[in-house]
């Protein structure tokens, strides 16, 4: 295996666990950390959707206490039915929305442009909704009812736009429908171990034959490096939330989309 194709998988596992969980959108620094070292053919594209995998199951990792008592009273607490509920209702919206246009997303929306458009314009509205007064009634992810669970839902449609940020769309979506800040952003984790587990399986399955057996180094490292610093950044977040707003992520998406613009008008990056 080439060390430097060992490399770009390494510094990719790197960018997507930095990013995937917080709202700058990973999808985009992804297509952008592509193109940046030339790793963007079709083996690239079902690399970036495997390394996710590694990401999510840092979550699973960090919420199995969690997640094994929800599964444990399914037949039993009110409160791990609910939430179970909520996860899968708020999942569907954008899994039957994902089905119907990924096959356009894919072919008309992944490239550096309409990503930095939607970095900038993202940047812009998490700025909006911050100015906004917010009524945090939902102090626990228990308390969300499935109506606030399906506006979240629907809010996470907003992300199959490359560049716009799943974490940020439901976190922000969150926060218009009265979660408290950490209630957003837990109920962010949650919704994202069926909406990933799904929308990387579909992709796996599709490319399968794109890969071999020499691709499993490449391929390993970008999900061990995905897992580890997903684990670090997910931990460092929840402790963020609890003492700043998003004001800061959203000057850095209209910081970045604004120089990647102005990269592609240059011509000084390789688009």
């Amino acid at each position: 295996m080439d060390l430097l194709l060992l490399l770009k998988g390494f510094f990719l596992g790197i960018v997507e666990g930095i990013t995937e969980f917080i709202p700058v959108s990973s999808t985009g620094h992804l297509i952008l950390a592509g193109d940046l070292v030339g790793f963007d053919d079709q083996k690239a594209k079902v690399f970036e959707v495997f390394i996710q995998l590694g990401a999510i199951l840092s979550v699973v990792w960090i919420y199995r206490e969690k997640i094994l008592s929800v599964l444990k009273g399914l037949s039993g607490r009110k409160e791990d039915r609910r939430l179970a509920a909520n996860v899968m209702i708020a999942f569907l919206p954008a899994a039957f929305l994902g089905l119907l246009t990924h096959k356009a997303i894919k072919a008309y929306l992944f490239n550096p442009i309409t990503v930095a458009g939607a970095l900038i314009v993202g940047g812009l509205a998490i700025l909006f909704i911050e100015k906004m007064d917010h009524s945090s009634h939902v102090k626990e992810v228990e308390g969300i009812t499935l109506k606030q669970a399906l506006a979240t839902g629907f809010a996470q449609c907003l992300a199959l736009f490359p560049g716009v940020s799943r974490s940020g769309a439901t976190i922000m979506g969150g926060l218009l429908i009265g979660f408290d800040r950490k209630v957003a952003v837990e109920f962010s984790f949650f919704l994202a171990i069926p909406t990933m587990f799904a929308a990387t399986g579909y992709d796996l399955l599709k490319n399968l034959p794109a890969l071999s057996a020499a691709d499993i180094p490449l391929f390993a490292v970008g999900f061990i490096t995905a897992f580890f610093s997903s684990l670090v950044v997910v931990r460092a977040f929840l402790g963020f939330v609890s003492r700043h707003d998003f004001s800061g992520f959203a000057y850095y998406r209209i910081v970045f989309g604004l120089i990647v613009l102005a990269a592609y008008w240059n011509k000084g990056w390789k688009f």
